[in-house]
């Protein structure tokens, strides 16, 4: 999966990480601010079509993601878009609602 493009590069030369810098020979380390991602409204939602899945024992998100994407790396994008951090606080009888473009689901996620 690519990195977001809206993420800010910045050059940490902090004294936290002088014993990295010195043992790879740099000045600085570069890095990526992390991207801010929330829970879309009821509104936000509903402009992406979606269908019902009823989280069943042996259920898992990486699954549904190959299943509905042909990638299992965005289980993360169904977890997110329900509410859920991992799948062990998802409750047996849960309905996830599972976007069916991805495209649209993640920029509703990046809103």
């Amino acid at each position: 999966m690519a990195r977001p493009t809206n993420s800010r590069i910045f050059r940490n030369s902090s004294k936290y990480y002088a014993p990295l810098r010195k043992s790879r020979g740099l000045k600085a380390i570069v890095q990526y601010t992390t991207p801010t991602l929330y829970n879309p409204t009821p509104l936000e939602r509903s402009r992406v079509a979606t269908t019902q899945h009823l989280w069943a024992y042996g259920d898992r998100l990486y699954k549904l993601a190959y299943q509905y994407y042909g990638d299992q790396r965005f289980w993360w994008v169904i977890a997110w878009y329900n509410g859920y951090p991992t799948e062990a606080s998802i409750p047996t009888g849960a309905t996830l609602w599972i976007p069916l473009n991805i495209e649209k689901a993640l920029n509703v996620l990046r809103a």
